[in-house]
Order: structure tokens, then C-alpha cells, then sequence
């Protein structure tokens, strides 16, 4: 188990490497506290976007001064007026093995990179079935039902049965790394050689995780097209939210030739049109400088590690003192959980019941708050919308902290949310 001094330890190495990102690095002492932790994370990624602003001040939206050689850290970039032709060369987010390698189109955010894939899929077939999983994110499906319609939503259940035998339309699978644990192994274990297109949406797994290499080795047993697609703003920032980057990558088997007449080899391209045509292309500022090294890599998977052990110590305690409150305590990415009222919860009652208990237990001294996203150093709570089941619960994002203040977090969350859900209580 780590000790709180080990924590602390490890968290002065996060910070020092943001800080060797910087032309004058601060003078930092190793931290004395989780609070001490996230306030330097986030001063020191406010300096690097300034120093970003200040250096490549030539670098401008209407690419007046061919002088300039913008770069981020290991990234470099190269483009035209409004980045429309924005090309990158630096490190994959991702570890292929040596059988694949991937074709990177970046965006101004997760949601950038999946609407413009889903969008240019219109030019590639008329009409196709997009197959989802229970728990798929809700802006995602809303996305498909308001602006892709050209794309029948199929909300599997399990079991799955033949859901993903062929058929006689297209069919697109959309697999979600936060929808349920259960829907998501079930699909891995199925036969989808009738499939016609994979888009992964691999934002709630780290980069190099083992989820993601078995689903390109999923793809590619079955020969699908693979598209990966990501929010960089969750766990490649190293809990800063650096900025606002997505990404797109096309996956390519070395080893096997695209199916004959596959019309989808043409998605990339089609994909970077709409990022065109959409105004969706990535801000250099927004590329973390201090990714790509071994000593990213390795704090990245000590933190991730740590979050994924901290969130199964907590599904396991609400299982035991909550069971009725629990509403999804197994999501496939083991990042959050959440809650449910005794009484259903609409959006403005979900969201002040988050709140409120993230400012009293933080009044209490504990490492909370209440913010949108995950992979902090601290705990954060939020309403979330099931688009599933269409109820409201209180999630809990888990966070990077030592087994023993994360367990006293555990146990004064679920005595919070206990008292407050109790008969005559609030909610």
C-alpha cells in the first residue's frame, strides 16, 4: 500500500515534469498535501499555455507569417489559414504493436473528432445501423438521433444473441469504453465478422491500456475497420486538463489487406473534410508538451493504476453499505460510479445533491469537489444522465489518492449520501 509520503513523492515527480516543460522553471518544494498537489498542477499548466502564447506568437490563425515553426513539446505542426490542412508530427497517444499503425486526424475536442467520423460516414454509405451498448455516452447517442440520421440507432441488450450476426444493411458498432462492464466483455467475446466498421471511443482507458490492444487485436481477427477515437482532455493530462484536443486515429493491419471493395478505407479522408468544414481542427496550444517520454508513460500508469485499485475498493464498500442507493457500480472503465435517490432524481436535484455534498465533506477536510470530468487528483462529483434507462444519479469520479485517505473518502461519502437519502431527508 502507498503511504501518503510516497504519494507525495510521486506527485513532486508529476510536477517536476511539467515543470522542465517550462523556460523558467518555478521553484517548487515537494508538496505537502493533496490540495498543494492540484494547485501547483493547475499554475503550472496555466504558465505552459502562456509561454506557449508568448513563443509562437506568429502562429496565428490566418498563417500571416510563414517564419513561424509552431511546436508543443514533442509535437510540431504545420498549416494553412484556420488549421484546415492541420498536420501533426510528434508521439501516438496509443502503443500499436508492430502489426498496426494508425492514421491521426486531431480535433478541438473528443466530441469534434467523433461527430466529424459519424458525419463523413454519410459519404461513404447512405443508410447503415450504428449498434451502441447500454451506457454509451449520452451526447454521443444524442448527437446520432439530432444530426446523423442516416444512422439507425440499435441499442443492444443482453444477452446479445445474434444482434451482431450480418444483416442486410451496414453495420456500424460504436464501442463505448464507458458503457457497462458486463455489455462490454460480452461484446469481446462475440463473433462480428459481420460488422462493416469498429469505432472505439477509447477516452475512459488510458492510452497504453490493455483494453485497447485487445480490441485491436478483436478488430483484427475479424478484419473490421477500426477507428479510435478520444478525448485527450481526461488521463493524458496527468489530472491538469491541459486543454481541449480529440482525436480520430485510423487504424491500419499491417498484416492484412483491406477487404476487397471496402468502401471504408476512404473514411479518414472524408473525416478530415468535415474537420474542415466544421471548423473542428486542434489548437496547438492544446497539445500537452510533456507527453511521449518513459517518464510520462510510467507516472501516467502509476496514477491511472492507482485510480482504477481506488474505484474497485469503492464499488466494492457501496455495494456493502449501499445496495439500494447504488445505481452502476461496474462500468467498463472502473473511473467513476454512481448514486441514485431513494426518490428519482431529476437533473436539478441530482445536481445540488452533488454539490452539496462535495462542499460539506470538503468543509470536512477531504479532497472533493464538484467538477465535471474525471482523472483529478481529487474526487469530483456531477449529475449524470443515463441515456440508457433515461434517470438521473450523482456520479463519483474517482481520483488518484493514497488507499488510506481514499478509504476515509469512501466512508464518508456513503455516510453523507445515506443520511441525506434517509426517510424525511433531502433528495
Amino acid at each position: 500500500m502507498e503511504t501518503i509520503q510516497a504519494y507525495l513523492e510521486r506527485k513532486h515527480g508529476e510536477l517536476g515534469l511539467l515543470n522542465d516543460c517550462l523556460r523558467h522553471r518555478l521553484d517548487l518544494a515537494c508538496p505537502q498535501s493533496v490540495d498543494e498537489v492540484v494547485r501547483s498542477k493547475f499554475q503550472i499548466t496555466a504558465a505552459l499555455r502562456a509561454q506557449h502564447e508568448l513563443h509562437e506568437w506568429r502562429a496565428t490563425e490566418t498563417a500571416w507569417s510563414h517564419m513561424s515553426e509552431p511546436a508543443s513539446g514533442p509535437f510540431e505542426f504545420s498549416y494553412d489559414y484556420q488549421r484546415a490542412d492541420l498536420t501533426v508530427r510528434g508521439p501516438s497517444f496509443y502503443e500499436f504493436d508492430c502489426g498496426s499503425t494508425g492514421t491521426a486526424v486531431y480535433t478541438s475536442s473528443g466530441m469534434a473528432a467523433i461527430s466529424a467520423v459519424l458525419l463523413a460516414s454519410a459519404q461513404i454509405v447512405e443508410k447503415a445501423d450504428i449498434l451502441v451498448l447500454p451506457g454509451s455516452y449520452g451526447e454521443t447517442l444524442e448527437l446520432i438521433r439530432g444530426f446523423v440520421p442516416q444512422l439507425r440507432l440499435v441499442t443492444l441488450r443482453l444477452p446479445l444473441g445474434d444482434a451482431l450476426a450480418p444483416a442486410n444493411s451496414p453495420r456500424i458498432l460504436l464501442l463505448d469504453s464507458c458503457s457497462r462492464a458486463g455489455a462490454f466483455e460480452a461484446v469481446l467475446r462475440s463473433d462480428v465478422s459481420g460488422l462493416d466498421l469498429l469505432v472505439f471511443d477509447t477516452t475512459c482507458f488510458a492510452g497504453r491500456s490493455g483494453r485497447i490492444r485487445r480490441v485491436l487485436r478483436w478488430a483484427r481477427r475479424y478484419r473490421i475497420p477500426l477507428v479510435l477515437v478520444r478525448s485527450h482532455n481526461k488521463l493524458d493530462s496527468l489530472g491538469a486538463e491541459y486543454g481541449r484536443l480529440g482525436s480520430a486515429v485510423f487504424v491500419h493491419d499491417n498484416a492484412h489487406e483491406a477487404r476487397a471493395g471496402c468502401p471504408w478505407t476512404r473514411l479518414s479522408v472524408e473525416t478530415r473534410n468535415a474537420v474542415r468544414l466544421l471548423g473542428g481542427a486542434a489548437l496547438p496550444a492544446h497539445f500537452p508538451p510533456f507527453v511521449g517520454s518513459a517518464a510520462y508513460w510510467a507516472l501516467t500508469q502509476r496514477r491511472v493504476a492507482a485510480i482504477l485499485r481506488n474505484g474497485r475498493s469503492m464499488a466494492r464498500y457501496f455495494a456493502a453499505k449501499l445496495p439500494a442507493l447504488s445505481a452502476e457500480l461496474h462500468f467498463a472503465h472502473g473511473l467513476y460510479v454512481t448514486l441514485r435517490g431513494r426518490r428519482p432524481l431529476d437533473e436539478a436535484s441530482a445536481r445540488q445533491a452533488a454539490e452539496d455534498m462535495s462542499n460539506e465533506l470538503r468543509a470536512g477536510g477531504f479532497p472533493i469537489r464538484h467538477a465535471g470530468s474525471f482523472g483529478f487528483d481529487f474526487a469530483a462529483t456531477e449529475w449524470f444522465h443515463d441515456a440508457t434507462t433515461d434517470q438521473y444519479s450523482v456520479r463519483v469520479a474517482v481520483s488518484d489518492l493514497p488507499m488510506e485517505v481514499w478509504d476515509d473518502l469512501t466512508t464518508a461519502i456513503a455516510h453523507w449520501w445515506r443520511v441525506h437519502q434517509s426517510v424525511g431527508g433531502e433528495g
